[in-house]
């Protein structure tokens, strides 16, 4: 038996239920009731379920049993020591909203104006997106404070009023201590330059109650729509046409979601419009499925090409992250006792949110953050590698870091190999990386492992980024009084009897005014093997898609329609032509608000 009523035609079909398809949908249904709107969503529903409430879970969904994450295995790559890269992505109702860290970390205005003016994107520049950005947020820190705003469905806060982690509060005191010339701020997300090179407390996307703020809850579930049908557990195979105009989709139930479920499939129809939204992953292999893409992708996968666009899966793209542990003294409170499953903590840990949403499970261990651009005496420090990056994308974008940094009470990862003790780490996150990967179907099988290479670190000014970031994380890090030393087997394996290795042998803090570690050209070469022994992901796959004309690699225009065919529109973060330096959480809420417009008018719908 089939798990749900699925009738034979809708208005509006959403290929994908992730974070833009619940915002879209949610904002159409409001405006006009009447809309038979039909969302298929692959993975489970989240409505009303624990782990999609509280914050602090965040690290449940990506063990490798979750039923929330689809695991990508990106290729072996020499430029990463040998290592293929597990990517996840959401696989949920919400998607990514659903099961994020809560970062409230925005991008750079210019971010937003390179995809209206580089990329022939007209009301896509920041000044259209900012006003979409403060539409969708009740930024409860201060709702009057410029670029944010105060009546929107997404809540931003501190969390579910904790007092800030020691850690934490550490690195926004020691930071500016150190680094003289990046002083603190009570703001880093005005989008500006002035949001750059100054250490700042990090909001959530939660309100003041310790709740996750998603977009599935807050724009979907609370409006209980009798005429959009939401159907989790349920992933499109293909688009079909009528010559190049989209009528239906194909889908089957989940196999994970569905196991006792027969895998036929099955099709339904749209009278007005599909949007395709099956984020940075989905959305390029629905297509390819659908004979949409490189003729050399589709002959060799069987499938026969309808339009030819070599833009698909062509540009993956996604923030490297280079997290690097240390240990804490015992005594201050981490998360790690969390990560391990420690049933006391955890029934604390409850008590504490059930009560009036505070403790660990409110919020997410990372309260501080700096955005880091090096000042113009700084730029030598990077290397010949970067000099031209720096010059062709930076020089003449003063709101563009080279990297976001932050201090984690604890270390997020699968602990049971190691010392159950407690750990802080550095975050840096590369924003913008010159390397690129792609991501293509190799058969018309949903189930299928996609050909799939991130191209992470295939070229040399990432690397010399993130070898900069480690140099001046551990600076931080090494001065704040917490500081117990450094795991040693995640660091770079520097000579025992240089500077590098001896201050790897440090059990305390050093002062404030110790000298800098100096490091050598070996040094550096130990550097970079480790960034490529121990780089991961962010899960910010994006730009698989992009938004930009047809012949510069295009497959979507301005209005979000694919190129080559009517009736097809695509709406998630695949779009993006190029990078933006956040939590992309925030650049997706951009693109849902706009995107719901766009289809609104195209629909003839008005109030959205």
């Amino acid at each position: 038996m089939a798990p749900h009523t699925i009738e034979s035609n809708y208005d509006v079909i959403f290929a994908g239920g992730g974070t833009t398809a619940c915002m879209v949908a949610g904002r159409l249904t409001k405006a006009d009731p009447n809309l038979k709107i039909l969302i298929l969503e692959a993975g489970p529903t989240t409505k009303d379920k624990i782990e999609h409430i509280q914050p602090g879970r965040y690290i449940t969904h990506l063990t490798p049993d979750s039923r929330t994450m689809q695991f990508y295995e990106s290729k072996a790559s020499e430029h990463m020591a040998g290592r293929g890269l597990v990517v996840p992505s959401a696989r949920c109702v919400g998607g990514g909203a659903s099961v994020n860290f809560v970062l409230y970390n925005r991008p750079a205005a210019s971010d937003f104006d390179t995809w209206e003016t580089e990329y022939s994107n007209p009301g896509w520049g920041s000044k259209d997106l900012i006003p979409l950005l403060q539409k969708a947020e009740t930024y409860e820190v201060d709702p009057t404070r410029k670029t944010h705003g105060s009546s929107g469905p997404i809540k931003v806060s501190f969390g579910g009023n904790p007092p800030m982690m020691e850690i934490c509060k550490q690195f926004l005191e020691v930071g500016p201590q150190y680094e003289k010339d990046r002083p603190q701020s009570e703001e880093g997300n005005n989008l500006d330059p002035e949001s750059l090179n100054c250490f700042f407390r990090m909001p959530k996307f939660t309100s003041s109650k310790g709740r996750r703020s998603d977009t599935a809850t807050h724009y979907l579930y609370n409006q209980d729509s009798k005429n959009v049908t939401l159907c989790d557990g349920t992933r499109v195979k293909r688009v079909l046409f009528e010559g190049t105009k989209a009528v239906g989709v194909e889908y089957v139930f989940d196999k994970q979601v569905y196991p006792d479920v027969e895998q036929s499939v099955h099709t339904v129809l749209a009278s007005r419009l599909i949007v395709l939204s099956a984020g940075a992953m989905g959305s390029p292999l629905v297509l390819e499925r659908s004979g949409i893409g490189a003729a050399s992708v589709l002959e060799k996968a069987g499938i026969k090409q309808l339009v030819d666009l070599p833009g698909v899966g062509k540009d993956y793209d996604d923030h490297p992250f280079l997290v690097t542990p240390y240990f804490v003294d015992p005594k201050v409170t981490t998360y790690d006792r969390l990560f391990r499953g420690d049933a006391e903590t955890w029934g604390k840990n409850m008590a504490q949110w059930d009560a009036d949403g505070s403790g660990l499970l409110g919020a997410n261990g990372v309260d501080a953050s700096v955005k880091f651009r090096p000042l113009e005496h700084e730029v030598e420090e990077l290397g010949p590698d970067f000099k031209e990056v720096w010059k062709k994308d930076y020089a003449n974008k003063p709101d563009k870091p080279l990297f976001w940094m932050s201090a984690l009470a604890g270390l997020p990862a699968d602990q049971s190999a190691l010392p159950p003790i407690s750990y802080f780490c550095s975050g840096v996150s590369l924003g913008y990386p010159v390397s690129r990967g792609h991501l293509h179907i190799t058969s018309d099988d949903i189930y299928a492992a996609p050909d799939f290479d991130c191209g992470f670190l295939s070229h040399p000014a990432d690397v010399a980024v993130l070898r900069w970031g480690y140099k001046r994380s551990r600076e931080i890090l090494r001065r704040m009084p917490v500081y117990r030393g450094a795991f040693a087997p995640a660091h770079p394996h520097f000579d025992a009897d240089g500077l590098a290795g001896i201050a790897l042998t440090e059990d305390g803090p050093v002062p404030l005014d110790a000298p800098k570690i100096v490091y050598t050209k070996k040094d550096d070469d130990a550097i970079d093997a480790n960034i490529r022994s121990f780089v991961g992901t962010t899960w910010h796959s994006l730009g698989t898609c992009p938004m930009k004309p047809r012949e510069k690699g295009g497959v979507i225009d301005t209005d979000l329609n694919v190129y080559g065919v009517t009736g097809l529109k695509l709406a998630d973060l695949s779009l993006a032509p190029s990078n933006v330096n956040c939590n992309t959480y925030s650049a997706t809420l951009a693109i849902g608000e706009k995107a719901a417009l766009i289809i609104a008018k195209e629909l003839g719908i008005e109030g959205v």
